[in-house]
């Protein structure tokens, strides 16, 4: 019998369409919690996360870049700001919170899907809508809600599934694919 609580993990999936509904408080307050406590490279904690629920915000954010309009339909996002002082950790911590992020929202019955603002000027123009200094990182956040649909809207959608375990497992090394 497989277990609910891997399944639920294995099955997070971008979501990029949401009801309107807000997102409850209590579940908000839970991913951020989740989000306090992930790990981090050195027990840095590199982050502060910015709620995002003003409507306005969100559609101006969603006008950065045509690939991430959908983030105007989102009730709620969590920007995530680092604190710029080492990038190659901050890269990775980013990548650990983003998608604890997403597990949890899962756990709660709402949906996630992540945007990246774009190249160096979008960045800043970000920073500036959400009034982080410059000399912060901030290149992303994780829209939440109750998902419509995790089918990709967008012109040019990428293909879903999954390869085969052959093609991305080795043991002991690289190809081989046996024990």
């Amino acid at each position: 019998m497989p277990n609910p609580t891997l399944e639920q993990i294995r099955t997070v999936r971008q979501a990029r369409q949401y009801r309107p509904d807000p997102v409850p408080a209590d579940a908000l307050q839970e991913i951020l919690e989740i989000a306090r406590w992930t790990g981090s490279s050195r027990n840095s904690q590199p982050w502060h996360f910015v709620v995002v629920d003003d409507p306005d915000k969100l559609a101006r954010l969603s006008q950065l870049r045509t690939a991430i309009n959908w983030i105007a339909g989102a009730p709620a996002a969590i920007a995530i700001v680092l604190d710029g002082q080492n990038a190659m950790s901050e890269s990775y911590d980013e990548g650990r919170v983003t998608e604890r992020i997403l597990i949890a929202a899962r756990v709660l019955g709402l949906g996630g899907g992540v945007a990246f603002y774009g190249d160096d000027s979008q960045q800043a123009e970000a920073k500036r809508i959400l009034g982080v200094a410059a000399d912060r990182t901030a290149r992303s956040l994780v829209m939440l809600g109750y998902p419509t649909t995790t089918k990709d809207p967008r012109p040019n959608p990428a293909n879903g599934g999954r390869k085969p375990a052959s093609e991305v497992v080795s043991y002991n090394q690289f190809g081989v694919t046996t024990r």
